[in-house]
């Protein structure tokens, strides 16, 4: 999904330098969700169950500059369907 990858990019252009080596553990943890699992944290404001992956969704979505889980989405707007 383009949104995702927006979101992450930004995230990883940002803060990912800064990044522990517990943060990135947590990061690879995220990464190996499933796409519809992953949109639903980072697009849909669903909260994550495990407290280290709702914190590093809540500042990858600060990165993007769009509002934490819960929050709306500020900026970040889901994909329009396309009509033939």
């Amino acid at each position: 999904m383009k949104e995702l990858d927006v979101l992450l990019e930004v995230y990883l252009n940002v803060a990912l330098a800064n990044a522990g080596q517990e943060e990135r553990a947590v990061l690879a943890r995220l990464l190996e969700l499933p796409d519809p699992e992953l949109a639903s944290y980072l697009l849909a404001g669903v909260v994550a169950d495990d407290p280290a992956l709702a914190a590093l969704i809540g500042r990858i979505l600060a990165a993007a500059g769009a509002a934490p889980p819960g929050g709306g989405m500020m900026g970040v707007h889901p994909p329009v369907p396309h009509r033939a």
